[in-house]
Parts: C-alpha cells; sequence; structure tokens
C-alpha cells in the first residue's frame, strides 16, 4: 500500500498492510524542535537549522529526508498563519537560550525581559502588548492573557467573534497550493482550515491579536460555559455560520486532495475527570460540531478530527453522536482511558489517532526496552482491524531521551514487519 492507501485503509476502519504513522501533520502530533535536531543527527541527515513551524509550542518541522526515513504516512496542510497570527515565510536564523540556531518566519518578532524571558508579538509588532512568554531556558511559549475589565451590561458576543470572518482569496490561494503540495508526497493529507474550534482555549485568550476584546481569559471563559451560557451560544452560532460559508469555498478549491480535516483542539479532559459533564456538552456544544461535521459528511469525502486530552471517555459518545470520526491524542494515562476498552466499546465508531506511547512517563522517562513493549501493545490493540493511526499521547516534549524516540520508530516497522 501507499501511504495515502494505508491512512484511507485506516480511517475507514480497515486493517491496513502495517500501521500508518503520523508525526508532522499538526499542532498535536508533532515534535519539539529539540527532538528533531537530534533525530536528524542521530540518523546522520544533513546538517542544516530546523523550521520552527509552530512556534508556539516550538514545533520542528520534519523535512522530507527525515520523514522518509521515520516512515511518515500523513501529510499536512497548516493553518495560514501560526497561533501568534504571523505567516512562515522568508526564514531566518535565530538562536535559542541553549546556543542552538533554528529558523523562523521573518515576522517572528521577540525581546528580552528583565528576567530573561522571550517576549514575541501578535502579528509581529512590536509596538502592540507581547501575547506569548518563553521562559528562560523553557521550551514553549506560554500564552500572556490580555483581559480588558469586564462590564456585564456591555458584554457583547461580536468582540469573541472578531478573529472568525470569511475566508479570503489569500488564503484560498494558500489552501489550494499546500493542499496540491501535500498530496503530492503521497502521503495522507490532514488540513486545518481554521474557524471550526468552538471555544479552544489556546484560541480564547487570542495571542494572533493585537488588542483582544470580549472574555478572553481562561479562568473567566471556562465560568461563562456555565453562567453566561446564552453569550457562548450566539459566538458558537455566528462562529458555525461563518465557519460552513468558508467550508463551502474551500472545498471547492481543495476537493478530495484532503482525506481528513482538523475541526477541533478544545480540551475537555483532565488528568481524572472532564471539564464540563456529558449533559453540559450535548447542550453547549453538540448541535454546532454536528452542524459542521454534517456539512463536510454531505458534501466531502474528509473524515473529522476532534482533539481533547484527558480522561474523555463518559465524553466520547457525545464526540460520536456529533459526528466526529477521530479522536486525537487518546491519552490512555487518564482515568478511564484503558486501550483495550477504547478499543472494544469505542472502535467500531471512532478512529484512534494517537495514544501509540505515553508521552508523560514511558516516552520521557522509561528505558527503549519499556518504550518497545509499550508500543507493541498499543499497536496489538488499537490496530487491530484498523481504525488506528500511529502517534504519540501528543507533541514529543523537548528533551525526551532521542534513544527512545528511536526505539518508537524502530518497534513500528518491526510491528510492521518492514
Amino acid at each position: 500500500m501507499t501511504s495515502k492507501e494505508r491512512i484511507l485503509a485506516a480511517l475507514n476502519h480497515k486493517e491496513p498492510d502495517g500501521v500508518p504513522v503520523d508525526f508532522n501533520g499538526t499542532a498535536v502530533t508533532g515534535m519539539h524542535v529539540h527532538c528533531v535536531i537530534g533525530l536528524r543527527d542521530h540518523y546522520g541527515l544533513e546538517k542544516r537549522p530546523v523550521k520552527v513551524h509552530e512556534p508556539y509550542q516550538m514545533l520542528g518541522w520534519i523535512d522530507d529526508d527525515l520523514q522518509r526515513v521515520l516512515g511518515l504516512d500523513v501529510e499536512g496542510v497548516w493553518s495560514i498563519e501560526t497561533l501568534f497570527g504571523f505567516r512562515n515565510e522568508n526564514w531566518k536564523p535565530w538562536r535559542m537560550d541553549d546556543g542552538r540556531e533554528v529558523l523562523v518566519s521573518e515576522h517572528f518578532k521577540v525581546t528580552k525581559d528583565a528576567n530573561g524571558d522571550t517576549l514575541i508579538y501578535p502579528k509581529g509588532d512590536t509596538s502592540a502588548p507581547p501575547s506569548g512568554r518563553l521562559p528562560r531556558n523553557g521550551f514553549f511559549f506560554d500564552t500572556i492573557v490580555r483581559q480588558e475589565p469586564i462590564d456585564e451590561a456591555r458584554l457583547n458576543p461580536e468582540d469573541n467573534l472578531e478573529e472568525f470572518g470569511p475566508v479570503t482569496d489569500s488564503a484560498l490561494d494558500y489552501f489550494d497550493k499546500a493542499s496540491r503540495r501535500a498530496a503530492a508526497t503521497g502521503r495522507g493529507v490532514i488540513a486545518n482550515f481554521g474557524g471550526t474550534a468552538l471555544g479552544d482555549i489556546a484560541l480564547v485568550p487570542a495571542p494572533f491579536l493585537k488588542h483582544p476584546k470580549g472574555i478572553r481569559d481562561i479562568e473567566e471563559w471556562y465560568v461563562s460555559t456555565l453562567m453566561r451560557k446564552s453569550y457562548v451560544r450566539a459566538i458558537f452560532e455566528k462562529q458555525t455560520e461563518i465557519a460552513l460559508g468558508n467550508l463551502a469555498k474551500i472545498h471547492a478549491r481543495v476537493g478530495d486532495r484532503v482525506q481528513a480535516v482538523f475541526i477541533c483542539g478544545t480540551d475537555f479532559g483532565t488528568q481524572q475527570s472532564t471539564f464540563c459533564s456529558p449533559a453540559n456538552f450535548r447542550e453547549l456544544y453538540l448541535p454546532y460540531y454536528r452542524r459542521i461535521n454534517d456539512w463536510i459528511h454531505k458534501h466531502t469525502p474528509w473524515k473529522t478530527f476532534k482533539h481533547s486530552c484527558g480522561a474523555v471517555r463518559t465524553l466520547i459518545p457525545a464526540f460520536i453522536d456529533s459526528g466526529f470520526d477521530i479522536l486525537n491524542p487518546v491519552q490512555v494515562s487518564a482515568a478511564g482511558m484503558e486501550p483495550e476498552k477504547l478499543k472494544t466499546d469505542f472502535g467500531k465508531d471512532v478512529v484512534f489517532w494517537g495514544g501509540g506511547v505515553d508521552t508523560q512517563k514511558t516516552l520521557a522517562f522509561g528505558t527503549p526496552g519499556e518504550v518497545r513493549a509499550e508500543v507493541l501493545r498499543r499497536c496489538e490493540v488499537f490496530g487491530k482491524g484498523g481504525g488506528f493511526i500511529f502517534n504519540a499521547v501528543h507533541n514529543i516534549q523537548a528533551n525526551v531521551p532521542i534513544p527512545n524516540i528511536v526505539a518508537m520508530f524502530d518497534t513500528i516497522r518491526e510491528f510492521n514487519g518492514k
């Protein structure tokens, strides 16, 4: 099978000739730039600076030479702008605190504060307040919340809709070109067209806006999902209306070059429980996700991708009823997320995109032998009958030992008989 055929089989719950693998397709299935640098060195590939294409989490782009070595089956079509509101273009060198040189967009504009922390600016505009902070010798940016004082009498849902609007001709041209490039690789393609994530807490503070208005504080937003439901519904209603119009225009340009589309990165789980009850999810979120997913399933061949960390077992039936085809990252270390039970109970209805190895413990702190044992077991459980695309539980973080990452990929090849 080709990579695309392998992905299509897994997405349609048919067992492919080997477990397909993704580590470069989305902002939640990648690797920290440190890991990409380390893998390039390990495999003796050409020495050159790695691109930090997702600066918020400092994810490193995996070039085609390393993709081939690792046996990756998925290519991503990324959003037109980064989470800090600028395009990746005209790459320039930038030196991290540890001395390693990477490449960043020309719009990656940063300063240092008195503590030695790195501050980054929305849309590369240093005259605006900074929207992200990379602690000195840290590994990724934290959002700087810029919440204006809230006046209950003047709250206007339109303020939380500033970032949503009709897709531009420039964006359509970008998605057309990017999807053609991705499809030409022969890999399966997942795309993030943007605008469909309802209440994604990474997006609520709007690190991409210079002066965000509305409810932008993380705690205040969570309170609003219980105390200001009419306000939140008004946002979701208008956002969904805009998203459906945009999806129609985007589909007309990219067609079936895309096999899956990233709909939602809204997290609903903690290590032990959920942020909201199934009843609240069904009341507040499900109607809008259902409209988005139903439109996609009616008009396109795309499968829809739902990301949520944590112990979300009790919400999976609602995710399925919302029309989601794919669940990621499958946090097997969280309460109630045992792989065998997930596969038995939900494996016919949802594709597990992730869960291949625990990033909190085994991959980060285990031995290569322990990594091998866990990867083999996950592939055996999740891979049976299809419906599984291998990825770790979320992005691989900066200090994960390279021998453990190598052991993971070696084990996938072993399982696939390659």
